[in-house]
């Protein structure tokens, strides 16, 4: 018997209150925290930066760019995961560099797994979604690659 249901590899990353959705190939890695330089005179959502594979990344706290709390890894668990950037600002910006709460986990979903909900969504949010039973956010990529590249160089 063929199965035509069509699942698409995902990471949940843990932010401050939330887990964000998002497609394994908008992630190109996961590193440690610890490798970022810090950044006095940014915006709160400006963590610092990070070297990876010679570039400069800027380093995003998601829940400051979403209007919140400036947040950083946490506990100590938190990492960095670096995404693949996909809007206009792709060859100034290849990838930015986003802090997580906590270890990313890998899942799989199917379309009938997934299902928008209402609700308060901030400017890095592009939906809110129910996943199984758990609430999770898609982010706004270009908004984040926006506000970035707005910073980087």
């Amino acid at each position: 018997m063929n199965d035509n249901r069509q699942v698409l590899p995902c990471v949940l990353i843990p932010m401050a209150g939330r887990q964000l959705l998002l497609p394994n190939v908008s992630i190109a890695e996961i590193v440690d925290y610890g490798a970022t330089t810090p950044k006095d005179n940014g915006p709160a959502w400006l963590l610092g930066e990070l070297n990876w594979r010679g570039l400069n990344l800027p380093v995003v706290s998601y829940d400051a760019a979403n209007g919140g709390e400036r947040s950083d890894a946490g506990d100590g668990r938190g990492r960095i995961a670096v995404l693949n950037t996909i809007g206009s600002h792709h060859n100034q910006l290849p990838f930015l560099a986003l802090v997580t709460r906590g270890i990313p986990s890998q899942t799989r979903v199917e379309q009938s797994q997934l299902h928008p909900l209402e609700g308060d969504t901030g400017p890095a949010d592009l939906m809110k979604v129910d996943l199984n039973g758990e609430e999770a956010f898609i982010p706004n990529l270009e908004y984040l690659e926006d506000l970035a590249s707005s910073h980087h160089g």
